[in-house]
């Protein structure tokens, strides 16, 4: 299933690249974005804004928003690894893979996601493939996790507006 999602900030490509390379806005943003019942496990942060720079995250997160036929595979909560690696800031814009595995689930999102500038504003773009590797039911899994990951990034993107208000 593809999965595209835009997030917008207030800030100019440099800025916002340099807020998702600062470890304690990825440590923050993880922890506001799970919701209740959330639990960051580990942050890294390698590299810097103005070079390229891997951020690397791992949370659980609880399973109650995950439709009630679906969650019977995943447990009472989910473990997400998330990794993201920036390449250098190119023509005013800045691109990267990501890569989210819901461990213990056979979910995998893979894709790239890039910042570009619009007015004087950003745009965080996400372009990716969810599968799930589940016969009968890889459909409707690939639905429920694209969802989750959709209200993750919307999450995302208030916490980082709210971090650029400072």
């Amino acid at each position: 299933m593809h999965l595209s999602v835009e997030l917008r900030y207030p800030a100019a490509v440099p800025v916002v690249g340099a807020m998702l390379a600062d470890e304690e806005f990825v440590r923050w943003r993880a922890a506001r974005s799970g919701g209740d019942g959330a639990h960051v496990e580990q942050v890294d942060v390698t590299g810097g804004a103005a070079d390229g720079f891997t951020v690397t995250v791992r949370r659980t997160l609880p399973t109650d928003q995950i439709p009630a036929h679906v969650r019977s595979f995943v447990g009472g909560q989910l473990e997400i690894r998330q990794a993201e690696a920036w390449e250098p800031e190119r023509d005013g814009e800045r691109s990267g893979t990501v890569s989210l595995e819901i461990t213990g689930a056979p979910v995998r999102l893979t894709g790239t996601v890039t910042l570009s500038p619009e007015g004087d504003s950003t745009v965080e773009r996400y372009a990716g493939e969810v599968k799930a590797s589940v016969p009968l039911f890889g459909g409707a899994i690939e639905q429920a996790a694209a969802e989750a990951v959709r209200a993750a990034l919307a999450a995302e993107e208030s916490a980082g507006r709210e971090w650029l208000a400072r």
